[in-house]
Parts: C-alpha cells; sequence; structure tokens
C-alpha cells in the first residue's frame, strides 16, 4: 500500500510527499518502525527543496490520524546517507539494507526493507539533489549514492519552517541552507557523534549476545545493486545464450536443507529448540524455519510491531547447529505468520536475488490472521522459493484452505532485479518448500476412533482419512507437490505444556495440520518427522531435512562457454549493422484543435540484425518531442526481418496552447530516433492550429469582442501576451467587456434551455459534446448548440 498518501495528509500547502518508505529506527537495544517520507517544498519565489519527514506510527499508515510527526532532516549541504557495514558481517544480496543518516546535528541509523520499494525510495532521495557523481564509488565502501553541492540556494520564507513540525513535536532546528546530499568517505572518519559509536558497539555486542555457539551474523545487502543499470541489447543476448548452454558449465552439487514449521499458539519462547533445529542431524547448509500464530493478540492484527518476532528470532538464532556457523539472510512477517533464512557462513557469497512478500487471506480475504509470507533467492544457479502458510481453520473448512493456497500462489509475486522483467510467480522456481500449518484435518472418523489409531500407531490408516492426501489426490491444491511419508502421530492437538491430547471443552481431534512439502527436481528427503520434547504449544513442531542437487557453475567451463559466446556475438556484429527502413519521415498535423487527438503513424522495417530502438532528446532538450507531441512506443525491440507501427500521438491540452494561441510556439519539431550501435533517423513534424478559447489567459477573452477564429494571427497573438490591464495605465486599447462573451452565451444559453433541467452540473460531459461547444464558442455560432 502507497503510505505516502497518509504523510501527504500531514502536510502543509507547496509540500508534497514523493515516495514514503517504512523502515526501523535501530538505537542501541531499542528497535522502532518509523515511516520516511521524501518531501518536496516548491517556495513561491521558484526553485525547491527536500527534506525527509520521519512520523511515529503503531500500524500500517492509511490516513493522517495513522502517523505522528517526529523529527524533519533537510537534505542540505552536511546531509549523508550510506550503507553500514559492521566489522566481521557478511553481505548477502537481498538482505535488508542498513543506512546510516548524518547530518551536522544528529546521526541515525535505520533498517529498511530490500526490494524494488526501498530501490526506487533511495533513487528518489538522490534525484533530489543535483550534481550526482554515480560513476565514482569509494573501494573501502560501497555508498549508496555520492553527491556534490556547490551553490547554497537562499532560504526562503515558507508558511511553515522546514525546522517545526504541526502540533508543536520537537524537529531537527537546522533550515536547509542549500540542496544536495554530499556522500564523502574521507569527511565521515573523524567527526563521528560519539553516540553513533556506542550504537554501533552495543548493536554488534547484541549480536555476539544473541548468536551464542551458533555465530549468527546479520547479512547487510551489497549497495550497488539498488542502482544496478538494466541489461543492454548485447548483455542480454549473451544471458540468453547463457541460460540455453547452462549444462554445458554447470553441474548438480548436494546442499542439506533443514525446513521446520511450527505453530506456537501466541506464546514466548520458553525452552531451548535445539531438540528441533540440531538434534541428532549433520549441520544443514541451509535453515528455513518458519511460525504461525507468532502472536494472537489485537495488538499483532491492527499494529506493525509486536515483540514476539525479536523473541523468536534470537530463541531459533540460539538454537542452530553448534557445528557451523550461520548468517541470517532474511526475516518476512505478516501478523503471526514469520519464516526465517539463514545459510552457513562459506554460502553466503553465492546467495543472491533475494526478495521477500507476503499475501493475507484472512478477514475479508486479505488480512493478515490468515495467508502466507514467502522468500525466494537464487543459490549458486538454482532459483528456490521457500512458502509458509497458516491456512483457514475449522474440519470443514477444506475448500476454504483450498481457496488460500490458490490464492496465495496467484497473488504471491516477487519483483525482479531488473525492473523491466515481468515479476516471478512461486511456481517459477526450480525448487519450491512450502511448510507450515496447513490446517487440513482428519474427517469421518470421531475423535475416540482417530486416537485409538494412533495408539496403535496404524498411521497409514489413519492417513486415508486425512483431508490434505484426498484434495492433492483430486489435484484440487498443491498439484505437482510431493509430501513425505508420515510416520509419526498427528501434531494437533494438545494440552499446552504436556503430550496430552485436548482436554478443553471443544476436545478437538488429533490431525496433522503442520506439514511440508516439496516440488522440483534432484530433491532427496531425508527425514520427516515430529519433535514431541517441545511443549510450549498446542501443536508439536515439524522438520524435515533434505539433500537438494543445486546447479553449480565451474568456472572454468563458464568462462570458456562465455568466450565462445561474445566471440560469436563479436563476428555477428562486425559483419553487421543494424540499420530500418521507415515508411514515412514528414508528418503533417492539418487544423489541430484544441483538446482534440491526431495521430499519425509509420512503419519502421528492420533488416537482419535485432536492434533496440528508441526517440532521443535533442542537445540541450530535456524530452525528446515537444509537449504536444507523443510517440508510441518510443523505444522498442526489432528481431530481424520483423516490423513495428509507431504512432505520433498529437494533443493540445491547457499546458500547451496559451503558447500555441500567442504564437510563442507552433506545430513543429524534429524527432530523433536513435538505433542502438546504429545510425540517427530524422523525422519532420509541422501543421497548423486553430485558436481557440479554451487555454486563452480570461483577460485577453475580455478584448475579444469577435470570435477568436475571425481575429488574424497577429492580433490573438498580441492579446495573449498582453499582460493584465489596469484603469490608469493610459492603455490604447479599446475598454474591454466586464466578462468573456464565450463565457455569456455559455450561461444565457443554459438559462434559456436547461434552468428547468435536474442535475445539470451533477453529470459528465462526452467528449463530442465538447467539441461541438467548442466550435461553436470558437466561432461564435452560439445558435448551432443542440
Amino acid at each position: 500500500m502507497d503510505q505516502s498518501v497518509a504523510i501527504q495528509e500531514t502536510l502543509a500547502e507547496r509540500e508534497y510527499c514523493i515516495i514514503a518508505v517504512q523502515g526501523v529506527l535501530c538505537e542501541g537495544d531499542s528497535r522502532q518502525s518509523r515511516l520516511l517520507g521524501l518531501v518536496r517544498h516548491r517556495p513561491e519565489h521558484g526553485g525547491q527543496e527536500h527534506a525527509l519527514f520521519l512520523y511515529m506510527h503503531r500500524r500500517m499508515a492509511i490516513t493522517g490520524d495513522d502517523v505522528s510527526l517526529d523529527q524533519i532532516v533537510p537534505i542540505s549541504q552536511d546531509f549523508t546517507l550510506k550503507e553500514v557495514f559492521p566489522d566481521g558481517e557478511l553481505y548477502i544480496l537481498g538482505s535488508d539494507v542498513t543506512v546510516q543518516l548524518d547530518t551536522a546535528e544528529l546521526s541515525l541509523v535505520f533498517q529498511l526493507p530490500f526490494g524494488s520499494h526501498t530501490r526506487t525510495f533511495l533513487q528518489e532521495v538522490a534525484r533530489a539533489c543535483p550534481g550526482l557523481d554515480s560513476g565514482t564509488r569509494d573501494p573501502q565502501f560501497l555508498w549508496l549514492s555520492r553527491y556534490g553541492c556547490t551553490e547554497p540556494q537562499p532560504e526562503s520564507p515558507t508558511p511553515r519552517a522546514w525546522n517545526s513540525a504541526p502540533g508543536g513535536s520537537n524537529c531537527d532546528s537546522s533550515r536547509p541552507n542549500g540542496k544536495g546530499l554530499l556522500v564523502d568517505p574521507s569527511s565521515r572518519g573523524q567527526d563521528k557523534p560519539e553516540n553513533l559509536l556506542t550504537r554501533q558497539t552495543k548493536s554488534k555486542s547484541e549480536i555476539t549476545d544473541m548468536v551464542r555457539s551458533s555465530t549468527i551474523i546479520t547479512v547487510p545487502d551489497k549497495a550497488h545493486i539498488l542502482s544496478m543499470q538494466k541489461f543492454g541489447l548485447r548483455d542480454t543476448i549473451v544471458k540468453s545464450h547463457l541460460v540455453q548452454k547452462e549444462e554445458d558449465y554447470t553441474y548438480i552439487q548436494n546442499f542439506r536443507f533443514f525446513v521446520g514449521t511450527y505453530n506456537v499458539n501466541g506464546q514466548s519462547p520458553k525452552e531451548c529448540l535445539r531438540p528441533w533445529l540440531s538434534h541428532g542431524i549433520q549441520a544443514p547448509d541451509v535453515y528455513c524455519v518458519g511460525f504461525q500464530e507468532l502472536d494472537l493478540s489485537k495488538e499483532a492484527f491492527f499494529f506493525h510491531d509486536t515483540p514476539k518476532e525479536e523473541e523468536w528470532f534470537k530463541a531459533v538464532s540460539e538454537g542452530l547447529h553448534p557445528d557451523a556457523k550461520y548468517a541470517k539472510v532474511k526475516l518476512i512477517r505478516l501478523v503471526g505468520i514469520m519464516l526465517l533464512l539463514y545459510v552457513k557462513q562459506e554460502h553466503a557469497a553465492y546467495i543472491s536475488e533475494v526478495e521477500a512478500e507476503t499475501v493475507g487471506t484472512g478477514i475479508m480475504g486479505r488480512m493478515g490472521n490468515k495467508g502466507g509470507v514467502a522468500i525466494r533467492f537464487q543459490f549458486h544457479n538454482t532459483s528456490i522459493c521457500v512458502v509458509n502458510s497458516h491456512l483457514a481453520a475449522h474440519t470443514e473448512e477444506f475448500e476454504r484452505r483450498n481457496q488460500d493456497y490458490k490464492d496465495i500462489c496467484s497473488r504471491m509475486q516477487f519483483c525482479q532485479v531488473d525492473p523491466s522483467l515481468p515479476p516471478l510467480t512461486i511456481s517459477r522456481h526450480d525448487v519450491i518448500l512450502w511448510l507450515g500449518d496447513l490446517n487440513y484435518r482428519i474427517e469421518e472418523l470421531d475423535v475416540e476412533k482417530v486416537k485409538k489409531l494412533i495408539e496403535e500407531k496404524a498411521f497409514q490408516t489413519l492417513y486415508a482419512y486425512d483431508q490434505l492426501k484426498i484434495q492433492v489426490a483430486a489435484k484440487t491444491v498443491f498439484e505437482g507437490f510431493t509430501e513425505g511419508e508420515l510416520t509419526f502421530q498427528p501434531t494437533y492437538k494438545y494440552d499446552t505444556g504436556s503430550d496430552d491430547w485436548d482436554t478443553s471443552e471443544k476436545c478437538r481431534a488429533p490431525a496433522w495440520c503442520d506439514r511440508i512439502l516439496w516440488k522440483g527436481k534432484n530433491i532427496t528427503q531425508l527425514s520427516y518427522q515430529s519433535h514431541m520434547a517441545l511443549k510450549t504449544s498446542d501443536h508439536k513442531p515439524v522438520s524435515s531435512v533434505f539433500d537438494i542437487g543445486v546447479k553449480v557453475i565451474n568456472e572454468e567451463l563458464y568462462r570458456k562457454t562465455l568466450e565462445e559466446i561474445v566471440r560469436s556475438l563479436d563476428k555477428m556484429e562486425n559483419a553487421n549493422i543494424p540499420s530500418v527502413s521507415l515508411s514515412k519521415r514528414e508528418f503533417y498535423f492539418q487544423n489541430v484543435k484544441y483538446m482534440q487527438l491526431q495521430v499519425e503513424s509509420f512503419k519502421i522495417h528492420n533488416g537482419q540484425v535485432p536492434c533496440q530502438f528508441e526517440f532521443i532528446n535533442k542537445p540541450d532538450e530535456e524530452s525528446y518531442c515537444k509537449q504536444w507531441l507523443n510517440a508510441n512506443p518510443s523505444r522498442g525491440f526489432l528481431l530481424p526481418d520483423s516490423d513495428i507501427e509507431i504512432e505520433l500521438e498529437l494533443f493540445v491540452n491547457k499546458n500547451t496552447a496559451t503558447k500555441l494561441n500567442s504564437g510563442e510556439d507552433k506545430i513543429e519539431d524534429i524527432l530523433v530516433l536513435h538505433l542502438d550501435r546504429g545510425k540517427d533517423y530524422f523525422l519532420s513534424v509541422s501543421g497548423n492550429y486553430l485558436p481557440s478559447c479554451f487555454g486563452s489567459p480570461i483577460h485577453t477573452l475580455c478584448y475579444m469582442r469577435e470570435p477568436i477564429l475571425d481575429l488574424p494571427p497577429e492580433v490573438i497573438s498580441e492579446l495573449t501576451l498582453m499582460p493584465v490591464q489596469t484603469e490608469d495605465d493610459g492603455s490604447r486599447l479599446e475598454t474591454p467587456m466586464n466578462i468573456p462573451k464565450e463565457l455569456w452565451m455559455m450561461v444565457d444559453y443554459l438559462y434559456r434551455n436547461a434552468v428547468q433541467q435536474e442535475d445539470l452540473f451533477q453529470q459528465p460531459g462526452l467528449r463530442l459534446e465538447f467539441e461541438h461547444i467548442r466550435d461553436c464558442l470558437d466561432t461564435g455560432m452560439i445558435d448551432n448548440l443542440f
């Protein structure tokens, strides 16, 4: 959801929230949620200033009432923003981004969720200031961006100063002396505030205490991924060929995955999790640990924060296998559904493209009391998606559970690093691991019969009545997925703190609610079991250990394959230069009218070489064409011997009509069509514009006693460019009318013909009616109105 809407409601006149992102403010041991909004202010005298507005909030910000302004940080010359890399920590591509914000007066550290939205937010902060040096990066640090700022801007007497907040909140007292984001590593090392150094020390100490013998290492992200450029044409072709020849340079290597699920019934961790996470197994290469019902309180449902997240995160970190060091890749939570991903430290460099998403399927089919969370990532050359879901409850609701599964599959979409590529769905991965409280029950048997079969350990007999088995066999859910044999007794429902079946008034029948399934090639399940030793919840945790064959790159074969592809491309490029033919290069738009679209089209025919085309800006111009013109599409890709039709759309609106009326602008333009690695083609656009009273200043129309189309162009130009006249300015022009005749004619027409019409101004007009009214007013033939 776009939370910038809520911020906008709190802003003053001339202030606009460009984008907002939800993060976590890290201060020592404290973690507080903050909403960061990038706000632009346009002073009355011109120019613009930017600032970061920091808001406190307890839930998803929907309206201005949901947020409270905490601080305003002007983006001035002393403003820096950089990524923090604590000593000894690893990076993993896709983990949360930790950034440090510094000014002369304060220093703050935020954790921002990795993903396309954070990437866009940081790019907008970068764009807020001129002087970006995107090509320079310090070798010792990976900066989010680097800026230079030369000329400070004058202060502006704004209606609400940037250093004061609504409601008297304590905000940053400094005014922005200029705009510019200076990221300079050489100037930051000597004068960091002491409180920041203390804060970082505490953070490391906290991590050390947390990890104990397992040594969990929290891993930040490579900053350069935030500004990764799209693949060019050549890179796209190379990448495509590498995918096709993947088997030539990869081999299958097995890695051990631990997958665990636990419905904790809103409880805090009260016992060590090692009997579940690491007892009796070799140290896994990857941990995928999921929880459901992490917090059952109303606050967890309506608000963003819950202390249970940190409690269970620490409990898991302490319960990982003691014979290995692990790095936390990602944590994702939706209300009470949480998923954690860890990898061995030595594998961290081979994890990339990490994305996490959530889908709520609860109340009204959208709320997060039920639903799923997922983490997708690339491990070596294999794409993996891990899904943790909590489906609808109650024995009879199996169809609702089926629907929840389908909703998660259809609505779960992951952004790709290259924003030009379509989102990834769960099914578009090499390996899918699905875990969680799926809530499928045992049907057609009464409680006592179920318990008797469990006592006899007749699990296969009991399994025949399992709803999930029945629904999978009917191909209504989890089609193509596999589940291991159930050799353990049902994991639900127990009296908390014991191994006794439910003795409450409802006396729930035992069921295998907690399940783990998988889909993909080269997957071997080594174990599938419950863990009766843990008694914190009314569920028992379940685990499964897999050997998963992952495609690993042989560097020598990869280099050889890449060289062959590049040589082949070089040969093709040297022999062929992209060229196209255009069906038309000159375009004339006749009798262009206000708010009336005209379209001219032409075809581009490509030769024998794939080519990328784009309309490019002419020197010293901000756009490839004038405001009233648009090319659709303006860029694209052509296969050999293919065609594409380009439409030139000419549309004059209120933003462009005045200059066309006055003669300051004309229907004249030159478009430059550029071929990547090829030549440029020039297209001539011309035409004539029919002046209209629409788009003309009101005071100008008061001097026009004749219809605008009956006036000579030089008179229209003179009147349009004329400043507003005062009574004693000695103007040689005749006395103007009190109101434009066009307004008088419309009002008079309505008075004579439509005064009895009900809801006269309640219904929107039709475009054809508008065009007819425009023509009648511009020609003065008001009687032609129907």
